[in-house]
């Protein structure tokens, strides 16, 4: 069986996060998605952890639902927390993913991190709280919790960024680095590049959409081969065979390139090199992004074989933003959605799985060539940088004269 999942977003308790991202929004935008298994997120946060009490009920063992409702929405108890500390002469900002078979547990797992730092003004608290340190109080409030070290390239808070990371995971974790066995990419990066270094292979890469607002969830998942089990979906992400993603084209992430934001300098990691790193407009430094991060690690040259299935896409309010030539965030593209959602399901099996033809015939040609062309990888790309998004544009001023999109009504 396949679960798919989004084990990272968060609620509208976190900073700089939608006030629509509520228990039952969330429930009901994954069914239009196509995510099985949600994070609950933010379960530290003592108003956000009441209402998962009240909200939900256990329906499978350590999957929760919405109560007295018929949505097929699983829920599974996760939360991001932010760590600065110092170590080895360095400021390190890391952040982590919990996740947590049982609302017992992460009740107990917040009055520990409660007694030592600040959970209630933020879902995502920020804590000074080694990593290595916070893992094995997560170990000690369940043995069997999931602890994920988040978005690991991202420049300034993961695991391995240019500007606060380590150089290698022991660093971070010493002897209790046995019991991470999963590691989130990120928006900037997919498989193949972290593949270039061999460090690596000993982990399942897992995707999450890290949403902040409904539209954002699903943009990136993880395809576990698994039941519906929370017991279950652990022992899978414990064999990559197991798991697939599905990705943000990288070059979308608003760090894959190098480069500095407020010059408009975006440059390859090669280009950075021959500029020291420096930014030709000002002569401040660039940030490094995760493309260079990548490389400034990687013992591996070229990418020979596949060590998981996964496959690249374009959300598809963004698809129909392009053919519409109008903002993501319209009426006109949300009509238009809402329709096909209403005749295919979801927007995963749209994107993914739906037959060309049925798509074509009922919204339109240029809507099933722009979906042909996705699945082909065939699309232009504008990379992100230094908290810039990037465009993967996958329909052209050609398409939108030569092809036509159908008036739903």
């Amino acid at each position: 069986m396949s679960v798919i999942c989004d084990f990272h977003i968060h609620s509208k308790y976190s900073r700089a996060t939608s006030k629509d991202m509520s228990i039952v929004n969330i429930a009901e935008t994954c069914e239009a998605k196509g995510i099985d298994v949600v994070a609950t997120s933010d379960f530290l946060h003592p108003g956000w952890q009441s209402e998962i009490i009240e909200s939900l009920e256990e329906s499978e063992p350590g999957l929760y639902k919405l109560k007295n409702s018929d949505c097929k929405t699983r829920f599974i108890l996760s939360t991001e927390i932010s760590s600065i500390y110092k170590k080895n002469g360095k400021v390190r900002k890391i952040h982590n993913l919990v996740i947590l078979p049982s609302i017992e547990s992460a009740v107990k797992l917040s009055k520990k991190i409660g007694a030592i730092g600040n959970i209630k003004s933020d879902g995502r608290p920020i804590l000074g709280l080694d990593s290595k340190d916070l893992l094995e109080m997560t170990l000690e409030t369940d043995e069997n919790m999931i602890f994920i070290p988040a978005h690991i390239w991202t420049p300034w808070f993961s695991l391995f960024g240019s500007k606060s990371g380590f150089d290698n995971i022991e660093e971070c974790f010493e002897d209790l680095t046995d019991y991470i066995f999963a590691l989130e990419t990120g928006l900037s990066s997919d498989p193949p590049m972290n593949w270039h270094w061999s460090e690596l292979d000993r982990f399942t890469l897992v995707s999450n959409s890290d949403a902040h607002s409904l539209s954002k969830i699903a943009r990136e998942a993880t395809i576990v081969d698994s039941a519906l089990d929370y017991f279950e979906i652990r022992k899978a992400l414990q064999n990559k065979s197991k798991v697939s993603t599905i990705e943000f084209f990288p070059e979308e992430g608003k760090y894959h390139f190098d480069g500095h934001r407020k010059c408009n300098v975006c440059v390859n990691p090669l280009e950075a090199i021959e500029l020291k790193n420096i930014c030709p407009v000002c002569n401040k430094p660039l940030t490094i992004g995760v493309f260079h991060r990548i490389l400034e690690l990687a013992d591996r040259k070229n990418i020979k074989e596949t060590l998981q299935d996964f496959t690249s896409l374009i959300p598809l309010g963004e698809i129909l933003s392009q053919i519409l030539n109008v903002g993501v965030n319209t009426k006109k593209v949300k009509n238009f959605y809402d329709k096909l959602i209403a005749e295919f399901g979801n927007e995963l099996n749209i994107l993914l799985f739906a037959e060309i033809n049925d798509v074509s015939n009922f919204a339109g040609e240029i809507l099933g060539t722009a979906l042909k062309k996705m699945r082909k990888n065939s699309v232009k790309i504008e990379p992100g940088y230094d908290g810039e998004y990037g465009r993967i544009i996958v329909v052209s001023d050609e398409d939108r004269k030569k092809y036509e999109l159908k008036k739903l009504v």
